[in-house]
């Protein structure tokens, strides 16, 4: 579905990514792992259409060299920046329907999916999103861009600051996805949510891929978390 090969990514003349390529089918969900600078949301912004890249990027095996963010969003990939980008002056509900692509008719998704996976989200719902707690604002971002029915969403640091019980939900969320065939990408730093619930681990370091395998066979393998995932 998503087929990324020989990935090159650049922030002017800083070259951050070096040849990445790997491959994610419908219904997977892909846990992208690395520390800190090794290249991973440079791989989700230049998928999406936001930094420079040269190499080999296709989707449903049509290319998405020179697409706009927007168009790439149209063909059915979904984004969910680390940073959140909620409107905070609007409210909840407001803030999922902008997320919504066309009507919504035959999508696979409504608001009473959303509140139905995040409650609080409902008891919020005419809420100002800018006074919700950062559990909260994650909640709604990631089902503003759920509402836009996307094949394959990508999640940066989805757990990021969020409270244990709050990042259990995610985890259920994101396995709710995979069971209505939706592919993810889970851009993530904490190995106990990924490994849990990803069928296939990829390992980053220096802007290239220095893994691939079942999280089983990552476990396994003392060496590569030590050089590129342990503190």
């Amino acid at each position: 579905m998503l087929n990324v090969n020989d990935l090159h990514a650049f922030y002017g003349k800083s070259h951050v990514l070096h040849g990445v390529t790997f491959q994610i089918q419908p219904g997977e969900i892909v846990a992208l792992l690395g520390r800190n600078g090794s290249g991973r949301s440079t791989t989700a912004k230049a998928i999406m259409g936001l930094v420079d890249w040269e190499g080999d990027l296709s989707w449903k095996g049509a290319a998405l060299k020179d697409k706009k963010a927007f168009e790439i969003a149209h063909m059915g990939l979904g984004y969910v920046p680390e940073n959140r980008d909620i409107f905070p002056t609007l409210t909840v509900r407001q803030n999922l329907l902008l997320g919504q692509k066309g009507t919504g008719k035959g999508s696979r998704w409504a608001f009473d999916d959303m509140f139905g996976m995040f409650p609080r989200l409902k008891e919020r719902e005419h809420t100002e999103a800018g006074v919700l707690s950062g559990g909260e604002q994650q909640m709604l971002t990631l089902c503003r861009t759920l509402m836009g029915d996307p094949d394959l969403i990508i999640i940066d640091e989805p757990t990021e600051g969020l409270a244990p019980k709050i990042v259990e939900l995610v985890g259920e969320y994101l396995k709710t996805l995979r069971s209505k065939g939706v592919a993810v990408l889970l851009i993530e730093q904490k190995l106990t949510i990924a490994m849990a619930i990803s069928d296939r681990a990829l390992v980053m370091g220096h802007g290239s891929i220095v893994f691939e395998g079942t999280p089983d066979s990552l476990r396994q393998d003392v060496a590569i978390r030590k050089e590129w995932l342990e503190v």
